[in-house]
């Protein structure tokens, strides 16, 4: 168990990348292939790791940080089965990232900055998966904020890339308000950060604490896994350079919010009506933002809403005590979700920035690789047999059928549509007549430096989904006893009916998408408008703008206005009393005497 005591650097070297990357810029673009060597051997400890937590490794170290009465926090590092895994798959995607990135960002002139992020990115990531605190858990949270704004605002000279840095740091940062108060009420509740203290002494408290609690930690994960109404803020991050897509906003980062719940899944148990909020808010969130994917043109956009949804698919499975189901897709979607992202970089690069579906045509001619790992990620995504997301989807709708039926239709129906919405990316994308002839003309595969991750990548979207029932032994989460016999039919059954529906519409006469879409359009819109949601968020903005508008006057004109009046009759009667100062001892005595005189008549008047 050599790898298991060297764990504790896995995270530091993509740190030390970071330094490398930001003192040593000078250095230029050899530097970076040296940085991406430390990730690399990042990844290939953490596969030792993995091995021997495989073989019942696991790793604790921890070091007292502060002392304050009595009170002691300590500060630590945990491996075992879920970290382990967690580790591989984060520095694996995270490699194949930055390996892809020396082609897709080979002319960008802030090449060191971008290279900088990442690695400080992985870091914070890393962090988070192997803390076994709650205060060094919301530091790597944090971190990964800050990296997400500085890598959605990578072109921050266009302002709109800008606006949707801000937008995301700020919405997300609406969660971690509440995730940090989690943790004050934890440490109130237990005197302990730690998380296996905490997780145990859960049991303990009285429910309505511990669904305080549970909720506080799951607004934090709704605002990082980009749930509903936190979740407006994801598909603007598109706005990045796409390998942040890939790394941040589909396979790692977004997972965190998933990951912090199982984290402290005690708690939730604990509580049991957090659960179901979480199973509601996974399922329409999943049901939502699938809708909207069926009507976007921007290929990233599409990939963005389909994030949602499947994150949306793994809260399900949480609410509904389909923990391992929930793991199992996490670590799978994390390997399809960032092959289709590079997938969609590739054909953005090979069409000189083009991101409009309806722009495209015809790309499996000229971009065959990219063709083939793209509809290999494509079908997992939509649940096709054999692949990986058939078994991780599957997985949880079983779990979900012997909870609630009811939320396990949800689900079925969500994979029907994101079998549509699949069909019409990979139709619009690469089959079909070139529908803007000089873009298809100037089409071109990509280089092997950016082909190479996609097929790596399309080995574990290919066979993760063998792997069910070793890694849930793994990870000590069995799946639920669901066992309904109508999932699995009726899941292929509406799964081929979305792909049919797809290719039935897209291959047709374009009349008659048009005469549909005119017959639906009320619909149309309606999805078009990204239900609304938009308009929402604006007028809540503005509430918000006008309670401090008014905040300010009532500050300005009442609370001011009050202290001021004092303070001025304050200064008033000061100049009044002033006049009556005027040194004579006869004239004080005779005030005192009067003064005397008017009291006693007062006080006999009352008398009598």
């Amino acid at each position: 168990m050599q790898a298991m005591g060297w764990a504790w650097i896995v995270p530091l070297l993509p740190l030390a990348a970071y330094g490398l990357q930001v003192f040593f810029a000078r250095l230029g673009k050899g530097l970076t292939y040296l940085t991406i060597a430390l990730l690399g051997a990042s990844f290939l400890l953490s596969l030792g790791v993995l091995a021997d937590a495989l073989r019942g490794g696991q790793m604790a170290w921890s070091w007292s940080w502060l002392v304050v009465g009595p009170y002691q926090v300590e500060m630590g590092l945990r491996v075992g089965p879920l970290e382990a895994a967690m580790m591989a798959m984060v520095t694996f995607v995270s490699l194949m990232v930055e390996i892809y990135s020396v082609g897709y960002m080979a002319q960008d002139a802030k090449w060191t900055r971008f290279f900088a992020n990442v690695h400080l990115f992985v870091f914070g990531m890393l962090v988070v998966v192997m803390a076994d605190n709650f205060l060094l858990f919301f530091a790597g949270w944090e971190i990964m904020g800050l990296c997400s704004y500085l890598l959605i605002g990578h072109w921050y000279e266009d302002l709109d890339n800008a606006r949707a840095a801000s937008k995301s740091f700020l919405v997300t940062r609406l969660g971690d308000i509440g995730f940090l108060i989690g943790i004050f009420i934890l440490f109130a509740y237990t005197g302990s950060l730690n998380f296996d203290v905490v997780n145990e002494a859960a049991v303990l408290w009285p429910a309505g604490g511990a669904t305080l609690v549970a909720l506080l930690i799951f607004l934090g994960a709704v605002g990082k896994s980009a749930q509903f109404p936190l979740h407006v803020w994801l598909p603007d991050a598109m706005a990045g350079p796409t390998p942040v897509s890939a790394l941040i906003h589909a396979a790692t980062m977004v997972a965190a919010g998933v990951f912090l719940v199982a984290r402290t899944y005690p708690i939730f148990e604990a509580s049991g009506l957090a659960l179901w909020v979480v199973a509601l808010i996974g399922a329409f969130t999943a049901f939502m933002a699938a809708t909207i994917a069926t009507v976007q043109a921007d290929i990233k956009k599409t990939l963005a809403y389909s994030t949602i949804s499947q994150l949306g698919y793994m809260m399900l499975s949480l609410g509904l005590f389909g923990y391992g189901a929930a793991l199992f897709h996490l670590l799978a979607h994390a390997f399809f979700k960032a092959l289709l992202f590079l997938g969609s970089g590739s054909v953005i690069h090979g069409l000189q920035g083009e991101q409009d579906m309806h722009r495209m045509g015809g790309l499996w001619r000229k971009m065959p690789w990219t063709a083939l790992t793209f509809i290999l990620g494509g079908a997992a995504l939509a649940g096709i047999p054999p692949l990986a997301g058939y078994f991780s989807k599957e997985a949880i709708l079983h779990d979900a059928s012997a909870v609630s039926p009811l939320l396990t239709w949800v689900g079925i129906l969500t994979a029907g549509i994101t079998a549509y919405y699949v069909t019409r990316m990979i139709w619009l994308t690469f089959f079909g007549r070139p529908r803007q002839a000089d873009l298809y003309d100037h089409a071109h595969e990509s280089p092997w430096v950016m082909l190479l991750p996609l097929v790596l990548l399309a080995i574990p979207t290919v066979l993760f989904g063998y792997l069910e029932e070793p890694l849930l032994d793994f990870l000590r989460a069995p799946l639920a006893s669901g066992t309904a016999g109508y999932v699995t039919l009726a899941t292929l059954a509406v799964t081929a009916g979305g792909a049919l529906a797809g290719l039935v519409l897209y291959v047709s006469d374009p009349v008659v998408r048009r005469q549909l879409l005119a017959a639906l359009r009320p619909i149309y819109i309606f999805l078009k408008e990204k239900w609304y949601w938009d308009y929402v968020t604006l007028a809540v903005t503005g509430l918000g703008l006008a309670f401090g508008w008014l905040a300010a006057m009532v500050d300005r004109y009442v609370i001011d206005g009050v202290v001021n009046g004092l303070a001025w009759l304050t200064g008033q009667l000061g100049q009044l009393s002033r006049r009556w100062a005027t040194g004579d001892g006869q004239a004080y005595i005779l005030a005192m005497s009067l003064g005397l005189l008017v009291g006693l008549a007062i006080y006999l008047g009352m008398g009598s």
